[in-house]
């Protein structure tokens, strides 16, 4: 049966390794017919919008979407339009794993663990946001709702069960911002209690990131608020060998979006040597998320093997390869 997905390409990098992902799913047979829409920076060149209607329309009947890097200016500038697409779609929780590769640059061998993030509420709605005309003051509200923090906590509770994960330990800062976050573990602890076949702690989350640093393996899945989740889930990546192995998948209701969490990297764009690894492990998520798991399982095999025998690799991996010689070599060792 033939799957319909959204597939937006992205700005900088990319295309490149939305080419390179398609190619490894068409070699997957993964029966996906791609329906390729504009977004970010390529859409205001070509349209002149960032996110056209026609985008979102096309995520509304597909219900998931594929997604490479988007522009996001630091500062001034327009806003994330991954945060507008989140919000639109309501995509509640971000899943983020951050699992050890052999062969790569890092200080950690088994590392394995799964970041779920808030993915609609806290310091990243911007609530009643301003800076003053003179530039002398700036606000910004953080606004937190039970509702929102049972239903992702509830999702890592369920995620774990799922995946055969032993523990969730919920990430807070509870003992400083004791209204917005001491909420977050009040309901952590709450729904917890639905959960006594699965180990439940809580860590304040500047503990929690010495903990991770110092001695990852004692966590297995990780649930925290947005602001949190998405420092923790960075450092996570560090953990394994950097963003270019850090994919994310966007989980709401009616539509889900996977995504490499990494930028569009504009310094290496055209060069022909950007990691799609990412990207590819986005994809993997997607290919669980219909069911198809045996060849999620193929995937990230061909991705380990690749990696672990240097073959082609890129630079950032330590390897001389490009992007297309290295998405053959995992093409090859698909089975």
């Amino acid at each position: 049966m033939t799957q319909h997905i959204t597939v937006i390409r992205g700005d900088g990098i990319g295309p490149e390794i939305m080419e390179a992902t398609l190619r490894v799913l068409d070699a997957l047979e993964a029966g996906f017919e791609y329906d390729f829409q504009l977004a970010g920076v390529a859409a205001q060149e070509e349209v002149g919008e960032l996110l056209p209607e026609s985008t979102l329309a096309s995520i509304e009947r597909t219900r998931i979407a594929l997604k490479a890097p988007l522009t996001t200016p630091v500062g001034g500038g327009f806003k994330s339009l991954n945060v507008a697409l989140r919000k639109h779609f309501d995509l509640y929780a971000n899943v983020r794993p951050a699992v050890s590769f052999k062969g790569t640059r890092s200080r950690y061998e088994k590392v394995d663990l799964i970041t779920v993030r808030e993915n609609t509420e806290g310091a990243y709605l911007a609530e009643g946001a301003f800076t003053a005309p003179d530039g002398s003051r700036a606000e910004s509200k953080m606004v937190v709702t039970r509702k929102g923090c049972e239903r992702v906590v509830r999702f890592a509770f369920e995620l774990a069960r799922r995946a055969r994960r032993s523990k969730v330990t919920a990430v807070h800062k509870a003992n400083i911002l004791k209204d917005v976050t001491g909420m977050f573990l009040n309901v952590a602890r709450d729904v917890a209690a639905d959960y006594d076949d699965i180990e439940f702690a809580d860590m304040i989350v500047d503990n929690a990131c010495m903990q991770l640093v110092m001695r990852p393996e004692q966590f297995d899945v990780i649930v925290t608020t947005n602001l949190f989740g998405d420092i923790i889930s960075d450092l996570c990546a560090g953990l394994v060998g950097g963003l270019g192995l850090a994919p994310g998948a966007n989980i709401g209701k009616d539509a889900a979006m996977f995504e490499a969490v990494h930028g569009s990297a504009p310094d290496i764009a055209g060069r022909g040597i950007a990691n799609p690894c990412a990207l590819l492990l986005g994809a993997a998520q997607m290919l669980e998320h219909v069911d198809q798991f045996d060849k999620a399982d193929r995937l990230r095999k061909a991705i380990a093997d690749t990696i672990a025998k240097g073959d082609r690799t890129t630079p950032d991996l330590g390897g001389d390869g490009g992007t297309e010689a290295f998405t053959d070599a995992i093409i090859e060792r698909l089975g």
